[in-house]
C-alpha cells in the first residue's frame, strides 16, 4: 500500500506543478517531494509526470490517477484534521483572510468570547483588502462580498453587500445640492481603487423601482482603503462609495450621511468562504457556526441592508 504521504507529495505537485512549490505548501525540502513522488512511481511501475529542467507536466496516467485519488485524499486529510484535537475540543491553527476595517469592527471584537470557547484554536488572522485563494494559500476560511465561487469553494451568505454614497454635512451645506444621480456630475469624489486590479471600478446604482444609473463623480483623489476614503469624506473633502459594513459606522455617529438615500449598489452578497467537504475541520466549522450566529443575533444583515 502507498504511504499517505507519498501520495500527498503526488497530489501537490501536480496542483502546484513543482516539486519546490509542493514542498513550501508540505512543509517538506524540495528533494523529499521528488523522492516520495519518485518511490510512488516506482512502486506502481507507472511514470506519473514528465520532467524537464523547466515543466513538471502529468503524464496521462498521471492524471488519471490524480483524479482518481485526490478527492479520497482531501477527505482522509480533513478527518485527520477533525481528530487533532486537544481533550475533544476544536484545536490547531486557523488562518482566515478578511478585509482590514471589517475584520477590526466586526470580528476582532468576538475573539476573546471565541477562545473562551475554544482554547485550543490558535487564530492566524490575515488583514487584506483583496480576494484569497483559499486553497492555493492555505486558508481554512475567508471573509468578503461579492466574490465569485472557484470550484471546490462554497459560501454562507452573512449579509447583503450593499455599498452606498456618502458625504459629510458640512461638504452638504457649501455645495449645490443632489437630488437625482445626474446632480453627481459636478460634485467632487473620493474614489477607491480596486485592490486587484489597481483600478477604480465602475459602479451602477440602483433604486427600489428597479431603475439604474451610472455614478459620474469627477475624480478628486483616489485611495486605496475605504476607510481612510471615509475619513477624507469626514473631513467635507467629496463623496465617497462605501460598503455598508464601513458606512453604518460613520452613519451612526453623524459624521457622515447618506446622499441619494433611495439609491445604492448591490454588490451581491457578504459571506463566508471555506472549502467545499463533507468534513470540515472542527476548527473551521465552529468558527463559521460562531460568525454566523453572531450576524444572526446582532441582525447585522438587516443593518448592512440599504433599504
Amino acid at each position: 500500500m502507498e504511504s499517505l504521504t507519498s501520495i500527498e507529495c503526488f497530489v501537490t505537485a501536480a496542483e502546484y506543478g513543482s516539486f519546490s512549490a509542493a514542498a513550501r505548501r508540505l512543509g517538506l525540502s524540495s528533494a523529499a517531494v521528488g523522492k516520495n513522488v519518485a518511490r510512488l512511481e516506482s512502486n506502481l511501475g507507472v511514470r506519473l509526470f514528465q520532467r524537464s529542467t523547466r515543466s513538471l507536466r502529468l503524464t496521462e496516467a498521471g492524471e488519471r490517477f490524480r483524479q482518481e485519488v485526490s478527492s479520497g485524499l482531501f477527505s482522509i486529510q480533513q478527518a485527520v484534521a477533525n481528530l487533532a484535537s486537544a481533550d475533544g475540543q476544536p484545536s490547531g491553527v486557523l488562518k482566515v483572510s478578511m478585509g482590514t476595517g471589517f475584520g477590526r469592527e466586526y470580528i476582532v471584537p468576538l475573539l476573546a468570547d471565541f477562545l473562551q470557547r475554544y482554547p485550543a484554536i490558535s487564530p492566524d488572522w490575515h488583514f487584506d483588502n483583496r480576494p484569497v485563494d483559499l486553497i492555493t494559500e492555505g486558508f481554512d476560511a475567508a471573509i468578503g462580498g461579492g466574490i465569485d465561487l472557484p470550484p471546490g469553494i462554497v459560501a454562507r451568505e452573512l449579509a447583503p453587500a450593499h455599498r452606498v454614497l456618502l458625504a459629510s454635512p458640512d461638504y452638504l451645506a457649501r455645495h449645490p445640492p443632489i437630488r437625482s444621480p445626474d446632480d453627481l456630475e459636478v460634485h467632487d469624489g473620493i474614489l477607491i481603487r480596486s485592490p486587484q486590479t489597481g483600478r477604480v471600478r465602475s459602479w451602477t446604482l440602483r433604486n427600489r423601482e428597479g431603475a439604474q444609473t451610472p455614478i459620474n463623480l469627477k475624480v478628486k483623489m483616489t485611495m486605496s482603503d475605504p476607510n481612510v476614503a471615509c475619513e477624507i469624506a469626514q473631513m467635507g473633502l467629496g463623496i465617497t462609495l462605501a460598503a455598508m459594513p464601513h458606512a453604518v459606522v460613520y452613519i451612526d455617529s453623524g459624521a457622515l450621511v447618506r446622499v441619494l438615500p433611495d439609491w445604492h449598489v448591490d454588490g451581491g452578497m457578504l459571506a463566508l468562504y471555506f472549502a467545499a467537504a463533507r468534513l470540515l475541520p472542527a476548527k473551521t466549522r465552529v468558527f463559521i457556526d460562531y460568525v454566523v450566529e453572531h450576524f444572526r443575533r446582532e441582525q447585522l444583515a438587516r443593518r448592512f441592508s440599504a433599504f
